[in-house]
């Protein structure tokens, strides 16, 4: 055994659940995912916060007020504090551990659209602009809930259920980590009770503390394996693993997603267990499935995501689509069939939005339907209207909200977007009215992805000049917002009623000060309105 020295970055509210629990009485520890990532030196506003405990969730109710029990899992809920201090705690203890990865600072990319060059911009972008002036204080951050569990044993589920049909409470933490899901998730540690005071009453008087702790002060518990996991880095099941997919199969994508989000990888006994089990997944509910995709698709490998899923057959019962792109030649620049492309593309993709990142993996998702050849070369006509129609159905069955369905949808629809040097401002302006102005980045961060994931250039000239005209066309009318006209013009000036015929007039005036914004005035839009009324049917 070697003495290593290694850094816990815990916050304010860690400390009073643990010390609320203890001076009642209780057995109180910080457990998996949190205690995982906090070994692991990752930012402690990143992940939830879960802890257990020999109180029952009544128990639990009394000594937090605020707290709430879903009568689920027997698991209460604690509202987080919108006040979050840090404690750095330097803990040093007898483990066969390895040196610590520490975070690193992450870069923040520019915008595509470089609105700060704008001489004018859009009235509906002025707040996204990065400027001294338009800086405000950053929120503090926020978490969500706190949970504390009671220790849980025997529990009896049905089959790909994440709820139990019945649950008995534990005694021991050594029981409560034998049903975890994973050894790098079945770790516990707490403080004496006398620490924690000390701890509680130092944060009293600061915000950062560097405490040196002695071994007699903690208690550190794992599953057999699991700080040698963690520091090898592989996913391993706690037990059986098809027995821990019986109980609840999302953590099957949950041993994906965490191999690509912590850079890890899984284990043989574990991703077998998965391949047997695959087809449990169908009976998860796919708002739980989409959550877990969703952080997948935006983790440094989301290729490799998606790589797993497919290699463990969790793809054919998640998005089938993708599979039928498999094997579909291209022409043109492309070198690589539909599959791969859209796998490259995902992978080079520089936005951090889960739903950017869907719509460029799903982009060209209707080449295998549209597929022709013609002249001996294949055609994928239209492939790009269909491909939104069955990106939005599947986004329908990720259970996306109806805005992400309107970007995803977009996104696909306009990807193909083409643009000449001698290219129209007005056609210009037509294309940014039909992306809209908040996905004009996101649309050209698609663009990118395609390009560098068919072997291209991450630009080109003709790009970098639509891009230029298009920040030289923000300050231009764009919608129906921009008119200097409104509905209520329209009924007072020409006795109109509240209905369909306002916007559908004043859609007409948008087209025609699109292809000439001299025309946005008052007077020359109502003489033109009139002859738009005089010409209705």
């Amino acid at each position: 055994m070697i003495n290593m020295i290694y850094e816990l970055k815990l916050n304010r509210e860690t400390v009073f659940i643990l010390l609320t629990l203890k001076k009642a009485g209780f057995e109180a520890y910080l457990v998996g995912g949190a205690l995982r990532d906090l070994i692991l030196g990752k930012n402690p506003f990143e992940f939830d916060y879960d802890f257990a405990t020999n109180a029952t969730p009544d128990q639990i109710l009394a000594l937090f007020p605020d707290s709430f029990y879903e009568n689920q899992f027997g698991t209460v809920s604690i509202p987080a504090s919108k006040l979050w201090q840090q404690l750095v705690v330097t803990l040093s203890y007898l483990e066969a551990v390895k040196t610590l990865t520490q975070p690193s600072n992450q870069e923040i990319g520019s915008k595509i659209i470089d609105l700060a060059r704008a001489q004018k911009i859009h009235s509906s972008l002025i707040n996204q602009i990065d400027t001294p002036d338009n800086q405000e204080q950053s929120p503090s951050p926020k978490l969500p809930n706190f949970e504390i569990t009671t220790y849980r044993s025997d529990e009896v589920y049905t089959a790909g259920s994440r709820k139990p049909q019945s649950l008995q409470w534990g005694k021991t933490i050594e029981e409560d980590l034998k049903r975890r899901d994973f050894t790098i998730n079945a770790m516990a540690l707490t403080f004496n009770l006398e620490k924690l005071k000390f701890l509680a009453q130092k944060f009293s008087q600061n915000n950062h503390l560097l405490i040196d702790v002695k071994m007699s002060e903690i208690k550190f518990v794992s599953y057999p394996g699991a700080i040698d996991d963690l520091f090898q880095k592989l996913i391993r099941s706690v037990g059986e693993p098809r027995e821990r997919f019986a109980e609840d199969a999302l953590r099957m994508l949950r041993a994906v997603r965490l191999a690509v989000q912590l850079e890890m990888t899984v284990d043989q006994d574990t991703l077998d267990g998965i391949v047997q089990s695959a087809k449990l997944i169908r009976e998860v509910s796919f708002e739980r499935i989409r959550d877990e995709v969703l952080k997948m698709l935006i983790s440094k490998h989301p290729k490799r995501a998606i790589e797993l899923l497919d290699e463990t057959g969790l793809l054919e019962h998640i998005l089938p689509e993708l599979l039928k792109t498999k094997g579909v030649r291209q022409g043109g620049h492309h070198t690589t069939d539909v599959w791969t492309h859209s796998l490259d593309a995902l992978a080079a993709c520089p936005s951090k939005d889960p739903i950017v990142r869907l719509a460029t993996l799903l982009h060209d998702i209707a080449k295998p339907l549209t597929y022709k050849v013609i002249n001996g070369q294949p055609s994928f006509y239209n492939h790009e209207v269909l491909g939104a129609r069955v990106a939005r159905d599947i986004g329908r069955r990720l259970r996306l909200s109806k805005h992400q369905l309107d970007r995803l949808f977009i996104l696909t629809r306009y990807h193909m977007f083409h643009y000449q040097e001698h290219n129209t401002d007005s056609a210009v302006r037509r294309l940014m009215r039909k992306v809209g102005l908040n996905n004009l980045d996101d649309i050209l961060d698609l663009r990118e992805g395609d390009r560098l994931g068919s072997g291209a250039r991450k630009t080109s000239w003709r790009l970098e000049e639509m891009k230029q005209r298009m920040i030289e066309q923000l300050n231009q009318p764009l919608t129906t917002h921009d008119l200097a006209i409104d509905g209520n013009d329209l009924m007072k000036e020409f006795n109109l009623k509240p209905g369909p015929i306002l916007g559908q007039i004043l859609n007409d005036l948008l087209e025609k000060v699109l292809e000439n914004p001299e025309l946005n005035q008052k007077t020359t839009l109502l003489t033109l309105s009139k002859k738009i009324i005089d010409n209705q049917p």
